[in-house]
């Protein structure tokens, strides 16, 4: 089993820090979110709260994701760098190849682009880009990345993308791998499809085998099942070192932990539940 850190909704001076004390602790990676803005007001229509309303407020910190990855690429030397997740439909992918690309050079091909279709109505709107179509668009995204990964000159002409031969440098020296998050059945269906590894929103112990066994039957289906994948996933008890293992011989590659209010917490206190979770959880691994 592997352990990521989860770092949403924290201040930009501390993001070095804790990524420095992530990997002092041996994580295998941490991990920044995404959102542009936040409205002031916000439909009821998230996924993974019982009653719909988000979990995020204009008065948390939301630093940009990639400009903190990258500080925090030259901080370390091991650690991985992730988005979970960055909502890819909202943008053009010429400019994601861009700047992905370049981190993947400056990290020694440290970075997995972690997306998501996204699901801020509000967002959409603000940015001029159809919510309902925001499912293909990311599946053309996926793949207007991919090309111009490879490098040298590549046209593309889609539903949502159009452009003549193009060349975007640098490229990385091979691809970036695409983890895909969400719990929803088209979610895991892409995750299964076109993706090297899926990331869960947050789940109980007993919610994940089936969610596991969904992935490997349309990995199945896909004919993906002999590919490299990762699944790593936020787990609600994190103390059940036994169910967690059990959880691991079903398919679980990764465990993600995360603060409570993070962005309250003092930087070395931080590093304080780092401590712990290394000694308590992941020693058991």
């Amino acid at each position: 089993m592997k352990f990521w850190l989860i770092a949403p909704w924290l201040p930009a001076e501390e993001m070095i820090g804790l990524a420095r004390h992530a990997e002092e602790f041996g994580f295998e990676g941490i991990m920044g979110a995404d959102h542009g803005f936040i409205p002031k007001e916000m439909t009821a229509d998230y996924l993974y709260s019982e009653d719909g309303a988000p979990p995020i407020t204009g008065d948390m910190p939301y630093p940009e994701v990639f400009t903190t990855i990258t500080a925090m690429a030259m901080a370390t030397t091991q650690l991985k760098l992730s988005t979970a997740v960055y909502v890819l439909p909202l943008r053009n992918p010429i400019e994601v190849a861009k700047a992905t690309g370049t981190i993947a050079r400056i990290s020694d091909n440290r970075l997995i682009l972690g997306v998501g279709a996204g699901w801020m109505k509000e967002e959409f709107d603000a940015y001029g880009v159809d919510f309902k179509t925001r499912g293909k668009r990311m599946d053309e995204c996926m793949d207007v990345l991919r090309k111009l990964w490879d490098g040298g000159y590549v046209e593309h002409h889609g539903d949502f993308f159009d452009f003549p031969e193009v060349a975007v440098a640098p490229a990385p020296d091979k691809r970036v791998p695409i983890y895909i998050g969400g719990d929803s059945p088209p979610a895991l269906r892409r995750a299964a499809r076109a993706g090297q590894g899926w990331i869960g929103a947050g789940n109980t112990i007993d919610e994940l085998p089936a969610i596991l066994g969904k992935l490997a039957d349309y990995r199945k289906e896909f004919g993906t099942e002999g590919e490299a994948f990762e699944t790593v996933c936020p787990v609600r008890e994190i103390n059940e070192t036994a169910r967690l293992k059990e959880l691991e011989e079903q398919g679980l590659s990764s465990i993600v932990f995360g603060f409570a209010d993070n962005y309250k917490i003092p930087l070395e206190d931080k590093r304080g539940y780092l401590d712990w979770f290394a000694n308590k959880v992941m020693s058991k691994f």
